[in-house]
């Protein structure tokens, strides 16, 4: 099942005086703040959307400031939320490339043992990412590379898989 919306940053800290906010990107391409208009903040009781006023990089942060939030007040109780955009706003995927929230609660069936747990979390460790099963026997972490991941199916909520000898 497809999340219609996706985790792109979380608040980190404030920046200045003057309602800016420091984000930690959680998207592999921290330039598409760019192209956003507004933005939808978990406040943690429900989605708020707020309209992007500017967006600036410093390091490995995106610092963006939000219309109609001028002062450092009045941004404070957002620091440590979570930031959202819609699936109409997320970038095109190209070939075997899904978004991690559609990943998370897949169910995973080996291709010899059958169903064999849950996609719990998605590592993004560089070289290639690794999926977190987990299974009766407790946690397994299989790297998302052709040889392991046979099929990828999030319509249908399910991944294929070889789970290389030894791995378990």
């Amino acid at each position: 099942m497809k999340n219609e919306i996706l985790r792109v940053g979380v608040i980190a800290s404030t920046h200045g005086l003057r309602g800016e906010v420091k984000v930690f990107p959680t998207t592999e391409y921290p330039e598409r703040f760019d192209d956003l208009e507004d933005i939808l903040l978990d406040t943690g009781r429900g989605m708020k959307e707020l309209k992007i006023r500017s967006v600036r990089y410093f390091k490995q942060f995106v610092i963006l400031a939000f219309e109609g939030l001028d002062r450092i007040e009045d941004v404070q109780p957002f620091l440590k939320k979570e930031l959202y955009i819609t699936r109409e706003d997320a970038l095109s995927l190209g070939e075997d490339e899904y978004y991690i929230a559609d990943l998370i609660g897949l169910t995973v069936i080996d291709e010899a043992e059958g169903e064999i747990g849950r996609i719990t979390d998605v590592l993004e460790t560089g070289a290639n990412d690794v999926y977190v099963v987990n299974t009766k026997e407790g946690e397994l972490l299989l790297p998302a590379i052709h040889s392991c991941i046979l099929e990828v199916n999030v319509d249908e909520g399910f991944v294929r898989v070889r789970v290389p000898a030894g791995l378990r």
